[in-house]
């Protein structure tokens, strides 16, 4: 075979096209089962939308009042210019009231987060919380002056023969006796409250919401007796500042004080409770 005979290959053939490839198919879930959810997915779940119980939200309540109490203690103990002449055996007296002190938040502390721990764990939740909301009801009572209180405490009692007394120092006691604890007060047949004021009455003695009162000034104090003697006496303090007008003044401590002048509960015109 000559070489015009040969067979000529053509070196431009086409080659075959190239077959697509047909896209897996995901797999087949099986009918009535939910997709199963990533990590991130749950996570998002379990955290959105918050759920907040009614026990959670009176656990939050009790322990915001218990902060803001924190801080105004430590407000109160910022300033310690009367401190700086006392001697060495009044700093340790004063040393020791503020472990005192110290410690009776943190057992409040406790007492709060047991609370917690009781609406939490507690099978019937309903009646646990009407339980604390009745003896919240009783405790704001005695706050608010509507129900007569006794307890342990002390009788602080001020003779002012010559008049020198004045409103302002009645004031500074209660504020002292408030800050060491005490938690109803009595000026001889007035009870004071927390919005309770205090003025210059003409012709000697002091008005106490309106109220005039005379020496001898007579203070019922509920409270810890170790808590409320020290902040009276402390150096520069109540009793030290009423001597120097001349007044003479005396501290019992006792294990049961009664405190029996009450303030009529007014009903608010607008406001009324959402449960209503």
């Amino acid at each position: 075979m000559s070489s015009d005979e040969r067979p000529q290959y053509d070196r431009h053939r086409e080659l075959p096209a190239e077959v697509p490839s047909v896209p897996e198919k995901p797999a087949s879930t099986e009918p009535g089962k939910k997709p199963q959810l990533t990590g991130r997915q749950r996570l998002v779940q379990g955290l959105w939308p918050p759920r907040v119980t009614r026990p959670q939200l009176i656990v939050a309540l009790l322990l915001f009042v218990l902060g803001l109490g924190l801080a105004i203690q430590v407000r109160s103990n910022n300033d310690s210019s009367a401190l700086r002449g006392a001697r060495q055996e009044d700093l340790v007296r004063i040393l020791d009231e503020l472990d005192d002190r110290t410690q009776r938040l943190e057992e409040e502390k406790r007492r709060l987060e047991d609370q917690r721990t009781g609406l939490e764990n507690s099978s019937d939740q309903a009646e646990e919380a009407r339980k604390q909301t009745v003896e919240r009801e009783r405790q704001l009572g005695i706050l608010a002056g509507t129900v007569a209180a006794q307890g342990p405490g002390i009788t602080l009692t001020i003779e002012d023969k010559k008049g020198a007394i004045e409103a302002d120092m009645l004031l500074d006691a209660i504020q002292e006796l408030r800050a060491a604890g005490a938690e109803a007060i009595q000026i001889n047949d007035v009870r004071v409250v927390a919005n309770t004021y205090l003025s210059d009455a003409g012709g000697g003695g002091v008005r106490v919401d309106g109220h005039k009162v005379g020496e001898p000034y007579l203070f019922k104090v509920i409270g810890k007796p170790q808590d409320l003697e020290p902040a009276l006496n402390i150096p520069g303090g109540v009793v030290q500042t009423l001597e120097k007008e001349q007044a003479t003044v005396t501290v019992e401590r006792s294990e049961k004080i009664i405190v029996n002048a009450l303030r009529p509960a007014k009903r608010p015109d607008y406001a009324r409770s959402s449960s209503e």
